[in-house]
């Protein structure tokens, strides 16, 4: 079946959860806020509230930072602290100039403790400049189709330059649970890394970890521009979803309702198990591998009975 490729025709009927989070449909009018839940390997979104809407990702950018880093460093290569990584503004992992860190120990700090300074460090030795990594940030936001963002440093902090959306952010960090270092790293709760002077304590800044079922990630932010925001994470049944709420006072409860939602009403089917199309009707395309597997081999399809089939083309 190589070359192969098979369309899933569905009742794609996108479940918007507005009214079960806050018994309203206004939920997100009145301050701009915007979310989305996606399912990863899919790339479906199930829910979508001004997905689209331009935003100020705040310290969510790290996401993509430690996208970029961990495809362009490795883990053990050792970092000596640059005078520019100092003291820079807001989060810190209190770096100081000439210290020795490894990759690993730095994204360690970027994504439990949220370090500016330490994003910092990682920019410069990963693309030479802020501007350079910021150039590298840009193409693999491209490469992940996040059309609608533009990013201008790797923390976060504001400018009415870096921006980006729900749905796009979404697709980064789907694109980030790729990488098995990155999962590793986000869903970790404490770390110490350093020995003596050195030794540091990083206790993740994630409350869904340890608090929700399921959850494996994923990041905070905040700026007095872009409000509260939450990246969220959680598996359970073979579902891997994200959320992403930004501009919401209730980064917390919002997420746990979506995710919690989510996996109430939605489970992965196995795309050969389902019926085959009529003669005509038009889908989504899945292809086969060379092993012959169809990729997506499964597909989040609502408990509720949602009309799904497959036609091989």
């Amino acid at each position: 079946m190589r070359g192969t490729s098979v369309l899933l025709l569905a009742a794609l009927s996108v479940a918007l959860f507005t009214a079960a989070i806050c018994g309203s449909g206004e939920a997100f009018a009145g301050g701009g806020s915007s979310a989305v839940v996606m399912e990863v390997t899919t790339g479906r979104v199930l829910f979508a509230e001004r997905a689209d809407a331009r935003a100020y990702p705040a310290s969510t950018t790290k996401i993509l930072t430690a996208l970029v880093v961990l495809e362009t460093l490795p883990l053990d290569m050792e970092v000596v602290i640059p005078r520019e990584a100092v003291g820079v503004e807001g989060s810190s992992v209190y770096l100081r100039e000439g210290e020795r860190l490894t990759v690993e120990e730095l994204l360690y700090g970027l994504m439990l403790r949220s370090g500016n300074d330490a994003a910092t460090a990682l920019a410069l030795a990963s693309g030479g400049s802020i501007p350079g990594f910021a150039a590298m940030m840009n193409e693999r936001a491209a490469r992940c189709g996040a059309v609608n963002s533009h990013f201008v440093n790797p923390h976060g902090l504001h400018d009415e330059e870096h921006y980006t959306t729900a749905r796009d952010l979404a697709l980064l960090t789907a694109e980030a649970y790729g990488s098995e270092e990155f999962r590793r790293i986000v869903s970790t709760r404490s770390v110490a890394v350093g020995e003596g002077e050195s030794r540091r304590l990083f206790v993740n800044k994630n409350k869904l970890l340890g608090s929700f079922e399921g959850a494996n990630g994923v990041k905070t932010g905040f700026t007095t521009k872009s409000g509260r925001c939450l990246v969220g994470g959680a598996y359970r049944d073979g579902m891997q979803l994200i959320s992403v709420v930004l501009d919401r006072y209730d980064m917390w409860e919002a997420t746990e309702a979506l995710l919690n939602r989510a996996f109430e009403e939605y489970s992965m089917r196995d795309v050969l198990s389902l019926p085959l199309a009529e003669e005509g009707e038009e889908g989504i395309a899945v292809r086969f591998t060379e092993s012959g597997a169809p990729e997506p081999a499964a597909y989040p399809l609502k408990k509720s009975g949602e009309k799904i089939s497959v036609r091989y083309a």
